[in-house]
């Protein structure tokens, strides 16, 4: 069996403000970039008349307009939580991956309908300049060195919408290895796959946008985390001692952020109220150090297993019970002593332990007379399961007894 010492734990984590700052930085450093490209390659295309590499030009900067929805998501994510909004503002940052989805998307339409017309008027079709592929290979090497960068941060700072961004960089140097294919055919007598080169651009934009918006749309509607990340959240749970089981475990996501809620089942459903809550904060910082992107832990406590149903839901509470209770056992003498009376509900009975001071029994039958006495006096009610009488010395007996040796008694 693993050790505690031996489990490894998580990096500490990222706070917000650290997490906007390298965001910001990393997605300056690629805009500028964007933005270098994305003009050398439109006016490389049209001086070159290669469609292309005009819509290559375009996709960088799109490039460019995502790089400004990535800062203007990352500065309003990164906000702490307040009265509004208790769980942060960290779906800002989804909702904008959203967007930036839809708007690759309309850009892949675009260019695909634009090649489509040429592809069908032959007279539109031109042989692009030698000098394109330069372009086309420099925005190869250059795109997939800021999608590495990228993606690097947003594994750190476990950003969607950075690695979105990365995965847009990217598709802007796959694309351009396309339009390298298609500069390169029409020089060869190919002009239609200079157009064609166009079209696979456009697929490949207009797939990246899908899953951007599909994946982040799940995360909208709060889909849970997949299995892989549920076995390790269970097994974390009941590593915890006094854990015996768990149900109702939920989960969802919220940015590069994911918030847990679970009942657990204790293995002694008759621990204090104190033992139980500790066992659940154990809970709650045991997975928030183990599973790295878990934020958040709400852990609700079971004494028993109450998934399918609640048997003790149509129970008295406490202060009812008492009240049929004591008036069930007034005619005993010793109820006037009892000190402490504990219920514990459980499969569908009120269970009872009654703290009694040990002088109303001082030998073994006293006490077996007295608990059989209480026992027949509540007999009639219908929610009682067992009942339990504790003897014991109060402090102020002891108290007393100490001051009674101090007297010579």
């Amino acid at each position: 069996m693993m050790s505690e010492s031996s489990v490894p734990v998580a990096e500490a984590p990222i706070d917000d403000e650290s997490r906007y700052r390298e965001t910001r930085r990393v997605t300056l450093i690629g805009a500028a970039l964007d933005l270098f490209l994305g003009l050398a390659k439109i006016i490389g295309g049209l001086v070159g008349h290669s469609q292309a590499l005009i819509a290559d030009g375009v996709h960088s900067l799109s490039d460019l307009s995502t790089d400004v929805l990535v800062l203007f998501a990352a500065k309003h994510a990164s906000v702490a939580a307040d009265e509004d909004h208790p769980y942060g503002h960290a779906r800002i940052e989804t909702a904008a991956t959203v967007g930036l989805g839809i708007l690759l998307l309309l850009i892949g339409a675009g260019i695909a309908i634009d090649a489509a017309r040429r592809l069908t008027s032959p007279e539109a079709l031109m042989v692009p300049a030698a000098w394109a592929l330069a372009i086309a290979a420099i925005s190869v090497v250059s795109k997939e060195w800021i999608y590495r960068y990228t993606m690097r941060y947003a594994r750190r700072l476990k950003s969607n919408l950075l690695r979105a961004n990365a995965w847009h960089s990217r598709s802007d140097a796959l694309s351009s290895i396309v339009v390298v294919i298609g500069v390169g055919g029409a020089q060869f007598g190919f002009a239609y796959l200079d157009a064609i080169a166009a079209l696979v651009v456009a697929a490949m934009i207009a797939k990246i946008g899908y899953d951007l918006s599909w994946s982040s749309l799940r995360e909208l509607v709060d889909t849970g985390l997949d299995a892989g990340e549920l076995e390790d959240i269970r097994s974390t749970i009941l590593s915890v001692g006094g854990v015996k089981d768990l149900h109702e475990l939920r989960t969802r996501r919220m940015g590069g952020k994911a918030l847990v809620d679970v009942h657990i089942i204790l293995e002694d459903p008759t621990l204090s109220v104190s033992e139980g809550h500790h066992i659940s904060e154990n809970v709650r910082s045991r997975l928030i150090r183990r599973i790295d992107h878990v934020e958040d832990v709400m852990v609700h406590i079971d004494p028993e297993d109450d998934e399918s149903a609640a048997p003790s839901e149509r129970l008295a509470l406490r202060r009812q019970m008492l009240e049929r209770l004591q008036a069930r056992w007034r005619h005993l003498d010793a109820a006037a002593e009892i000190r402490r009376v504990t219920i514990h509900y459980l499969n569908g009975k009120v269970h009872l332990e009654l703290e009694l001071p040990l002088t109303l029994a001082p030998d073994t039958k006293s006490a077996e007379r007295l608990t059989v006495a209480f026992r027949e006096a509540i007999s009639e009610e219908p929610d009682v399961g067992d009942v339990r009488l504790v003897f014991g010395i109060s402090h102020q007996d002891s108290a007393d007894s100490r001051g009674m040796r101090g007297n010579g008694a």
